[in-house]
């Protein structure tokens, strides 16, 4: 009985063969193969995180970038945990890449520890200067750019709409992954603000699955209680679980990307990280056409955008203020 073998397990038997043959013997005749280094924070099996990476490869062949042709990737995967990401960090470098890509805070910083020569391109980060990767957004100055998907003051608005969306809110817990070296950013963020808006917040630092579950059951045995998810690969790996959490213990939460609302969520509020991801091809092409990392600025999110899931409102017994339904770019009935 003949055995169908899909493209990304020809890949995977192949790579290990692959990375022995010379990279130059497979571009054709007369041009030169470039090598990318892709460490990816997320896990491989998330099609969400599947989807950025198809992004860039798809820009990148618009621009005259090839698989197998002009360009070759070394990817690796689930680079969330800081020893793994550098770990991982550290073989890419040995591979000697003309240019490394970095999905999300854990893996820039971790390419970033491993080599100051390597350019790196990062995507998804929020505050490259806070993590030290770079002078200032307008001259990195270094061998890392990229593009951030959020402002650290982000935590601000996340709280806004919560609190618009129940108007009974009167506490706040904070999920996090306190390993993400980008979650100390939004909490002095939101710690500087949620007074303002007379709710206690509480820091809910999870690191796998049963933390999420026993944080969520705790929070949730008080009333007018709601949630921040704050964006990071842990909470986007486990967001089925938060949220079918969230609607057994009928919490309103506000998450930071619209794939949590398109798999049940109540409502998301953030950038469109495809749409990221594609512009991050722009980069890499210049790389590789002879720019340097430090010249190019780091460019922020171009718009953000707010998705509301009626049915999940419904469900929590939430009526959506006519006002937020009118800012809404998104509304799932």
């Amino acid at each position: 009985m003949p055995v169908t073998i899909g493209r990304r397990e020809v890949i995977a038997a192949l790579g290990g063969a692959a990375a022995a043959w010379p990279l130059a013997a497979r571009a054709q005749q007369g041009e030169r193969m470039r090598r990318i280094g892709v460490l990816v924070s997320f896990v491989e099996r998330d099609p969400d995180a599947q989807s950025y990476v198809d992004a860039i490869v798809k820009q990148l062949q618009e621009l005259g970038w090839t698989e197998g042709r002009n360009i070759h990737f070394d990817y690796r995967w689930d680079a969330a945990e800081r020893n793994r990401a550098l770990a991982l960090a550290k073989e890419l470098v040995d591979l000697q890449p003309d240019l490394v890509l970095a999905c999300a805070a854990p893996a820039a910083v971790a390419l970033w520890e491993v080599t100051r020569s390597v350019p790196i391109v990062f995507a998804q980060v929020t505050d490259p200067v806070a993590l030290g990767m770079a002078a200032s957004l307008a001259a990195p100055g270094g061998n890392a750019t990229g593009f951030t998907h959020f402002e650290s003051a982000i935590g601000g608005k996340w709280l806004e709409l919560l609190k618009e969306i129940t108007p009974k809110l009167s506490r706040v817990a904070v999920i996090f992954d306190p390993n993400n070296p980008s979650s100390p950013i939004y909490l002095r963020a939101l710690k500087s603000v949620y007074p303002n808006f007379r709710v206690q917040m509480t820091e809910g630092g999870v690191g796998n699955a049963s933390e999420i579950e026993q944080t969520l059951d705790l929070f949730s045995r008080e009333p007018n209680g709601g949630l921040i998810v704050l964006p990071n690969p842990l909470t986007q790996k486990h967001r089925d679980l938060i949220i079918a959490l969230a609607a057994r213990d009928r919490l309103p939460v506000i998450y930071p990307h619209a794939l949590y609302a398109k798999s049940g969520g109540l409502m998301t509020y953030g950038t469109d990280l495809v749409d990221m991801y594609r512009r991050t091809a722009t980069y890499i092409d210049r790389i590789l056409k002879g720019a340097k990392p430090a010249d190019l600025p780091v460019q922020g999110p171009t718009k953000y955008e707010l998705v509301i899931n009626l049915k999940s409102a419904r469900a929590l017994g939430l009526d959506v203020p006519p006002t937020l339904l009118a800012r809404a770019d998104e509304v799932i009935e």
